[in-house]
């Protein structure tokens, strides 16, 4: 039996280490479960990547494995490999990466939070021609990936559905991707009798011994589908033959924490790697997608024109808000009312949560923000009028005396989703009206009744966030109102018109599905920017071409590889300090490479304008989150292989000092 156990941990150092097994777990210690292991003066959980018997070098004492948590294997060589290529790619340790494809659960334990039995009787479903020409060209596998592009309500999910019935029919594994918890548990209900006891489910609402189970159903062979969010392109099937990614556009398919993934690069590389097949849908693709699209022999487009139960594109109309008093401007209270009054239903969206989302002083300006974060707080009536921070959690009073001048003229500004339910219970008293945001459904029970309340028309008027935004298909809606369409647009980011137009058309799509009375009322102060006129005319292709044409000329992804290094610490002259050495080292290696690639360039070859550069360093937008100082680096460059190797170089010779973390954001979605 094998000695010795390399290991390796959740943590930024990209090694693994050396362990002895005892001869009490020279049985149980193997790849693919977790161990327990002495590191320095404390323990840590270790993931086993490989067993030898050669004895390491005899420059350090090997410590013995504490014990073992795992019974039978979590994960094998395939999944190892998996981690490896994330750790180049995503520039993070394979422990890192390890880590965040397995369930933290110690033991199975429950039921699933989403009861996967609980559903209606399979649906049988004619296909249109077009829906039918999508199944048997993802069946027919000419490339290895496919984009289902359909206005919505266009029945991707019908097309997404009989392509993994044939897929298992052959005796292959899916996985099915969704960007949020109201859509698995929408689509479990619907999946749950027409592959009746071959699902598994994985989301965050589970508890981590919850994910376990069901992660173990998968490695054990036990289903042929997993359903769920972003970490569910990780479940272990051992004959993938196909990744569906719904809503592909869809931010929450990129990680938050280190190492920060998205589902949809982690996808392709499972499915190259298991000669699988990738499909992904959406009405709003992302940039990156669409401009794979144009090169039909890696991603061939799949166009679903119509809605299949009979609707037609809602009628679209924006309302300038400037001269208005209230949250809910004339026209929309008009259109209110005429839907209420045929007893049909309404869908009310902001995308913002609290009762303002600004307190401060009338007289001098003072602006009352966290004192970790450098943000506003958030006033929330609903706690008890208390200031609340959405970044660190901090809880304050309000003010009643401004601090810097006096002044007891001040008070709130801007509206949150707790201002517009009052509004609107004041203006409609008699409907009913529910809120769906985090705050009001912390409790995933309080979610799924809500849904399915409004889904039975229990619920005259919706209001939410973007929760209410995607995928979600509810037949009695017929009036969407878009209560700000402008609260994403003043984000120091190149990315937010590419957001503002796909979130302006997702939320639009909620209306009208089954009928041609759907209408949606854009409200804004910016009734002429292009992600607003182009969402109101449905234009996708020419919003695609446009802002294709703004990135091409700025040179921004999809026409370059981006990487935005984030250094934090409690120290700001420390971050500062660190941040310009850690720029001036980048700096240096971008240029040797510059100088070495002009020195062997030979007209075709790559010259220095194809070497990476140094974008810029800063503060960061949000320079303070948590009592931690943050400044960042941007790394561009048009050859993404040269980018990695520089910041790979870099962050290798460079001395971080005590105090200072640095994270990395491989094709960062925003910049805040």
């Amino acid at each position: 039996m094998a000695k010795y156990a390399l290991v390796v941990a959740a943590i930024p150092l990209k090694q693994a280490f050396t362990y002895g097994i005892p001869e009490n777990m020279a049985y149980s210690v193997m790849v693919g479960v977790r161990v327990v292991v002495p590191f320095g003066r404390r323990e840590l959980t270790g993931y086993v990547i490989g067993t030898t018997d050669e004895d390491p070098d005899a420059s350090f004492v090997v410590k013995p494995i504490k014990r073992v948590i795992d019974h039978e294997p979590l994960y094998g060589l395939a999944e190892v490999d998996l981690a490896a290529w994330m750790a180049r790619f995503y520039l993070c340790s394979q422990g890192e990466a390890i880590a965040t494809m397995i369930p933290g659960g110690r033991r199975d334990s429950g039921m699933p939070a989403l009861d996967v039995d609980d559903s209606p009787d399979a649906i049988v479903t004619t296909l249109t021609d077009e829906q039918r020409a999508a199944v048997e060209a993802i069946i027919a596998r000419e490339v290895p990936m496919y984009y289902l592009y359909g206005v919505t309500g266009s029945g991707k999910t019908e097309v997404f559905l009989q392509a993994a019935e044939a897929v298992i029919a052959q005796g292959r594994q899916v996985i099915y991707l969704v960007p949020e918890i109201t859509l698995t548990h929408q689509l479990a209900r619907q999946v749950s009798s027409r592959f009746e006891g071959k699902v598994a489910v994985l989301h965050s609402a589970l508890t981590p011994s919850q994910r376990l189970a069901q992660w173990k159903k998968i490695k054990r062979g036990e289903v042929m589908m997993a359903i769920g969010a972003r970490s569910a392109v990780f479940a272990p099937f051992g004959n993938l033959g196909l990744v569906i990614i719904d809503e592909e556009h869809e931010n929450s398919y990129k990680s938050g924490s280190s190492p920060r993934y998205h589902a949809r690069q982690v996808a392709q590389k499972r499915c190259q790697d298991c000669n699988a097949t990738l499909v992904m849908g959406s009405a709003t693709p992302s940039l990156e997608a669409w401009k794979l699209m144009e090169d039909d022999t890696r991603m061939r487009r799949l166009h679903l024109p119509y809605r299949v139960a009979g609707g037609v594109p809602p009628k679209v109309s924006v309302v300038n808000m400037l001269g208005e008093s209230r949250t809910i401007s004339r026209a929309l209270q008009t259109d209110i009312q005429r839907v209420l009054d045929r007893h049909r239903q309404v869908i009310l969206f902001l995308n913002r949560r609290g009762f303002s989302y600004f307190f401060h002083c009338r007289s001098c300006g003072y602006e009352m923000k966290c004192p970790h974060c450098s943000v506003a707080l958030t006033y929330h009536k609903e706690r008890g009028g208390e200031m609340v921070c959405h970044y660190c959690g901090y809880r304050g009073r309000p003010i009643n005396v401004c601090p810097e001048c006096g002044s007891l003229d001040v008070g709130y500004s801007g509206f949150g989703t707790e201002m517009v339910e009052q509004e609107v219970g004041v203006l409609f008293p008699y409907a009913t009206v529910a809120r769906l945001d985090t705050d009001s459904a912390k409790d995933k029970d309080v979610m799924g009744k809500v849904l399915d309340d409004f889904r039975a028309g229990r619920i005259d008027i919706l209001l939410g966030t973007q929760m209410v935004a995607k995928g979600l298909n509810f037949p009695g809606v017929e009036l969407v109102g878009i209560v700000l369409a402008d609260s994403g647009m003043n984000i120091p980011d190149f990315r937010a018109q590419e957001r503002t137009f796909s979130l302006l058309v997702q939320v639009s799509g909620r209306a009208g599905r089954y009928n041609d009375r759907g209408r949606v009322v854009i409200q804004t102060f910016r009734p002429d920017n292009p992600a607003i006129t182009y969402a109101c005319s449905g234009d996708v292709a020419s919003f695609y071409e446009q802002e294709l044409q703004v990135r091409k000329e700025t040179g921004f992804p999809p026409y370059s590889r981006l990487i935005n290094l984030v250094l934090r610490g409690r120290n700001e002259r420390k971050v500062s300090d660190t941040t310009r050495s850690l720029a001036n080292l980048l700096e240096d290696l971008c240029s040797r490479m510059s100088e070495a690639m002009d020195g062997r360039s030979s007209g075709a070859d790559a010259s220095s304008q194809d070497a990476p550069q140094v974008f810029g360093w800063s503060e960061c937008p949000l320079e303070k989150i948590a009592g931690n100082w943050r400044h960042h680096i941007l790394m561009l460059g048009r050859d993404p292989a040269r980018v990695h190797a520089v910041v790979g170089r870099a962050l290798e010779s460079f001395q971080v000092p005590s105090g200072i973390y640095i994270e990395v954001d491989v094709d960062p979605l925003q910049l805040l």
